[in-house]
This record gives C-alpha cells, structure tokens and sequence, in this order.
C-alpha cells in the first residue's frame, strides 16, 4: 500500500469513476483531475465505467456509420486494455467476473458483490461491442480471440444457472447439498433453506428473469430491472428467455411498476434486513 493507505498502482484499463476541477487562483489555470475511487464512497474503483465506454462507441459507430473515431490507435487500445484487464486469469473457476460491493451503476450498498447480474450483463455486453469495434490487426485478431472463448463460456454460464424460473424454483428447493462431483446438480452448494419466503409468491407459473446473484452457498434472488433489460438487448437472453423476462414483468406489473417507471431492485428491504445489507445507508430508504 501507498501513501495515505492507497494501493501503489492500479490495473491498466481502469476508467476514472469522476473527474475534478482544480483551479489555481495565483496562475488563473484549471486542471482536471481524474479520481479512480480514491474519493468515491466507499473508495472502491467502479468496474462499470469501462464496459458502458465500450458499449456507447460501438452505439455511436453504429449510429452515424463514421469508424473514424473508433479506429484511431489510441481508442483501439483502450478497448484492449479494458478487455485484457477483465479477461486475465486469476484465482477463479468461474467465467463470471468477481467484483467488489459498490463497484457498480447501483452506487449503493446493497449486497452486490461477487458476481452481481448487472456487471455480468454489461460484461456481455462490452465483449459484443468490442468484437464489432476491434481492428483486424495482430493485436485485434489476438484480442478477439480471447473475447470468443469467453463468450461462448459467459453465455452458457449465465443462461444455465442465472435464470430462474418456476421449475428452476422447485429444484432447487430439492437440491441435496455437499454434492462433490463433475456430475453435481447442486454445483454451487445453495442451501434450500436459504429461499426466501417471498420468492414464491413473486414467481408466476409463465415467465422467469436473471436473478441478482449466483455465488457459493448463495443465490441472490432479487430482481434486478438495468441487468434483465441489458441481458435482452445484448443477446445474452435466448429468444425464449427473453419472452420469460418480459411475461414475468407482465404478470407482476403491480409489483414492479405500478405507478411509476420499472424499480431498479425487488423486493424493498425492511428493518433489521435493510440494516444488515445496505450498512442503515439512509440512501435505501428512497
């Protein structure tokens, strides 16, 4: 660690989470200067920043069919560096990418940490975008090659064990646990004591959507509004997967709009609950 408790270096392809303005009154000049998470709440680095970068030149070479901007050198390698960054190998079986709590659009504390859907969905999503946007150069082809692999594995990762619908529900509301095999039903060791009560409720009989969260011994089962709309533009969604997000909003039209746009998270949290994942953050309570 640095000064101050600081780490000395961050990854190379990290985006700044915001930018300030310095203004020096002796030389009347203004410098912008770049925070990393150093000052954010929290101090974490957003992992966010980065994909939404990738995917907003991907929409705007698509939009107005000018390449200009996304093939100039220094934007090629900001996409490659983001990429080699989320694509190094590490301490991790998962395909998943394994994040920090806070490191996300959901600003707040609420429980997102590991493998949270929405970063899994952006993640997707990024390596799309940066399939179309990548130059067909040696550096290019070898980058689009690692993006391939990862792809293929991400997809069959999240549509297998993210969504869940009503008979995913009764399985794993059977599931046998400390299963050690290849051949294990029960791969993440979930007990079925841990479903909430409301879940059951929650799910109709036609219809299913990305739950928050899959990690060891824990599902997050709430639902996440951003990650299940960014899962059917980006494809990650199947045709049919992406009829079941839409027939669940449907059916529980009440619970998730009502009267106003699409909530970010269900179910709200109460009383000592809210007190333990969100850390009484007074923000949660909007």
């Amino acid at each position: 660690m640095g000064e101050k408790g600081r780490p000395i270096h961050l990854g190379a392809g990290v985006m700044p989470a915001s930018f300030k303005v310095l203004h020096d009154p002796v030389k009347n000049y203004e410098t912008i200067i770049a925070d990393f998470g150093e000052c954010a709440i929290g101090r974490v680095a957003p992992i966010d920043l980065g994909f939404w970068w990738i995917i907003l030149l991907c929409a705007y070479t698509k939009s107005t069919g000018d390449t200009s901007l996304a093939e100039l050198p220094k934007c090629q390698r900001g996409i490659r560096l983001i990429l080699t960054l989320c694509l190094s190998e590490a301490f991790d079986t998962f395909p998943t990418l394994l994040c920090a709590d806070g490191c996300c659009m959901i600003d707040r504390r609420m429980g997102v940490y590991e493998y949270p859907i929405e970063i899994q969905a952006l993640f997707f999503m990024a390596l799309r975008c940066a399939l179309y946007l990548l130059k067909n150069d040696d550096e290019g082809k070898e980058c689009a090659d690692r993006i391939s692999k990862r792809l293929h594995a991400l997809s069959y990762h999240m549509r297998s064990f993210f969504l869940l619908d009503i008979k995913q529900l009764n399985d794993i509301y059977r599931y046998k646990t400390e299963e050690y095999s290849h051949t294990a039903v029960n791969k993440f060791n979930v007990m079925p004591d841990s479903l909430p009560d409301w879940v059951f409720d929650f799910m109709p009989t036609r219809g299913g959507y990305f739950i928050g969260n899959v990690s060891p011994a824990r599902m997050d089962f709430r639902w996440f509004c951003l990650s299940n709309c960014i899962a059917i533009l980006s494809s990650l969604a199947t045709p049919e997967q992406a009829s079941a997000i839409m027939d669940l909003i449907e059916s529980r039209w009440e619970e998730l709009v009502g009267e106003m746009p699409l909530k970010i998270c269900y179910p709200a949290m109460e009383s000592h609950e809210w007190r333990i994942v969100t850390g009484c953050d007074p923000k949660n309570t909007g």
